[in-house]
């Protein structure tokens, strides 16, 4: 039987988005970008995905420039694939909130091997994704940021969707990292029908730059829902 890492690694190598987009956006693919991406994300599936267990999926929004955008590993910045995963990524040094409090995360729900055995994280939107501010500075951008990005962006979204759980993800329950993504994962669900039921947590960066105070309190949080599997 094929190995979960070896059907994601495919996945990542073969993921591409060739459809329009409004004007303003780009989309970005590490996977195209820095050959070292490629490396370092096969590294890091071998090391905890390769078996054929049974996992549940945890949905962010789109990567950002400084996390999977680089590392090509949901939620996982430079410093975190090394100081953690122990794999070392030469060609780019990445700092990335959001990664710092879902680490934080992993450590108290048991460690990065306890936790990547029961379960997948990835994106609807699988790329990262920029837009041109006022000042003309590409800077990051959220999949639901503008309706007609999303609109041009759902069918492949949903798309990607079904090929995560194809994968061997258990659809039964599926954790979404956002309020407002959950509002637009909800309305996906509601035409694919593909998850029976919907946890939402607040997303690690929004606790991140407004919510620090009360970190601790939604790590107790995130644990207390990822265990009940």
């Amino acid at each position: 039987m094929e190995q979960f890492a070896e059907k994601i690694i495919a996945f990542n190598k073969k993921i591409a988005f060739k459809g329009l987009l409004p004007n303003g956006f780009q989309v970005l693919n590490p996977y195209h970008s820095n050959p070292e991406t490629l490396v370092v994300m096969q590294q890091f599936y071998e090391k905890y995905y390769n078996d054929t267990n049974q996992r549940k999926f945890i949905i962010g929004i789109n990567p950002s420039r400084h996390g999977a955008g680089v590392t090509g590993v949901p939620f996982t910045d430079t410093k975190r694939l090394e100081s953690v995963c122990g794999i070392q990524m030469k060609s780019a040094h990445t700092h990335e909130i959001s990664s710092v409090f879902l680490y934080d995360v992993i450590e108290a729900f048991g460690g990065a091997d306890a936790f990547y055995r029961n379960f997948y994280i990835n994106s609807p939107f699988p790329l990262a994704i920029i837009r041109q501010n006022k000042s003309n500075n590409w800077v990051n951008a959220n999949y639901y940021d503008d309706k007609n990005l999303f609109k041009n962006v759902k069918k492949f979204m949903v798309s990607c969707l079904k090929k995560h759980i194809s994968l061997g993800l258990n659809s039964e329950e599926v954790f979404v990292l956002g309020i407002k993504n959950a509002t637009f994962i909800h309305e996906i669900n509601n035409e694919a029908q593909l998850f029976k039921k919907i946890t939402v947590l607040e997303h690690p960066r929004f606790i991140q730059q407004y919510k620090s105070k009360e970190k601790e309190w939604y790590i107790d949080k995130y644990v207390a829902a990822l265990s009940t599997i």
